[in-house]
């Protein structure tokens, strides 16, 4: 099976935020320019057969890429983690791609930060 890109939803000019991503997908990421990605699933939330985000890690500096985890839970993105989105993002080069399982609990967080 051949690795694609996810789809993504523009967040804007310079963030995008998708569905959870394999290490098969994040040298497609940088071929595609992006720069950096944000993991924002804590390990193993969705079993044991989702890769951490320590071999997510591996595999995005392997593609040249700036990688950052920031899990946050599904229901309820914190102040705090707001802030600390907002600083990965303002730090990061970008282009970046955020993630989650679905991608909704990126967006969220993305306008917290924003707001924040």
């Amino acid at each position: 099976m051949t690795a694609t890109l996810p789809p993504v939803l523009r967040l804007s000019a310079t963030v995008c935020a998708t569905a959870q991503i394999d290490t098969a997908t994040m040298a497609l990421l940088a071929q595609a320019g992006y720069h950096s990605v944000i993991n924002n699933r804590p390990d193993f939330e969705g079993g044991p057969d989702q890769p951490t985000s320590a071999v997510l890690e591996a595999a995005a500096r392997a593609a040249g890429l700036a990688y950052a985890h920031l899990p946050v839970a599904p229901g309820y993105q914190s102040p705090e983690e707001a802030l600390q989105f907002r600083t990965l993002l303002d730090t990061l080069p970008p282009p970046i791609l955020v993630f989650c399982r679905t991608g909704t609990r990126s967006g969220k967080l993305f306008q917290a930060a924003m707001s924040a």
